[in-house]
């Protein structure tokens, strides 16, 4: 019987042996991986806030961290740490979409240190104005304005003389046939040709002169931005306006229409979380699952 036993226990070594390692290796791999942020990059979150915040916001500690420390940790991690250390969009991209957020839902007093960090990043003095500009259609006149008013002292900082050249394409005899054959180009003729056929007589100043001419004919020609990015800044804008999830889901669509993915969407929300909440920005997910189901990715 001891035999047995003995004979037993010498079979059943290698197998606890082998169990020992399998767990030793689990854990390093577990201890690994929490070494790691989210993207999968060798860099734990910490360190990677760090290099982020001097890359987009130059050196020195935010002014929030005096009297606030551990918010200023979690914002600071959540943005620097993660989100703009990850996903699809460009810093460019990023930075655009950030400035259109912030103008949409009136984020004013963090507008001049993000225009500063956009030009950081790449973005040049053109971009971030048509970006702005890009807004106004969606968030109206005033809150482009009051995000001109934060953001040209900045420019001119940086060097840009004002009013930077005109970018624009279309003159008053050109701006309704070149913003509609725009509209027709993003959403397609069908679709547009029947909205504004059927408008009511009493609305067809809006839904058809104004809109083609005003939002696609004025700011959807102009130069520096492409379709891709306009898209992007136009479906950012509407998110975090709030309240408008049918426009949001149809410029889901329109964005996949000029270029842009299903993920560049997301990746946007992803962005702009931290300055506009989780009730908008899922609200936004809803209109971009809604428009381009997983399926369709």
């Amino acid at each position: 019987m001891k035999g047995m036993y003995r004979k037993a226990e010498n079979l059943l070594r290698p197998g606890v042996a082998l169990a020992l390692a399998a767990l030793l290796w689990l854990g390093m791999a577990g201890a690994a991986a929490a070494a790691k942020d989210t993207g999968g990059k060798s860099m734990d979150r910490v360190a990677a806030t760090e290099k982020n915040r001097v890359k987009w916001l130059g050196e020195g500690p935010s002014p929030l961290a005096d009297t606030d420390p551990e918010l200023a940790a979690m914002r600071d991690r959540l943005v620097y740490g993660e989100i703009l250390n990850e996903g699809t969009l460009t810093d460019r991209q990023a930075a655009l979409v950030t400035l259109a957020a912030l103008t949409a839902s009136q984020g004013l007093e963090a507008l001049a240190a993000q225009a500063e960090a956009a030009l950081r990043v790449g973005a040049d003095a053109a971009d971030i104005r048509e970006a702005l500009y890009q807004c106004a259609a969606y968030v109206g006149f005033p809150r482009v304005e009051a995000a001109l008013r934060v953001v040209n002292p900045v420019l001119k900082k940086h060097g840009a003389s004002l009013p930077l050249p005109s970018e624009a394409t279309v003159n008053e005899g050109t701006r309704l046939a070149e913003g509609l054959a725009v509209q027709r180009q993003i959403f397609g003729a069908k679709g547009i040709d029947a909205m504004r056929e059927n408008a009511p007589v009493g609305q067809k100043a809006i839904v058809a002169n104004y809109l083609s001419a005003y939002c696609f004919g004025d700011l959807y020609t102009r130069k520096v931005l492409d379709l891709r990015m306009r898209e992007l800044i136009t479906f950012s804008a509407i998110v975090a306006l709030g309240g408008c999830d049918p426009q949001a889901k149809a410029h889901a669509g329109a964005n996949v229409n000029v270029g842009n993915t299903k993920q560049n969407l997301v990746d946007a929300l992803a962005v702009m979380l931290p300055l506009i909440g989780f009730p908008r920005t899922l609200n936004g997910l809803a209109a971009v699952n809604a428009a381009l189901p997983e399926e369709a990715r």
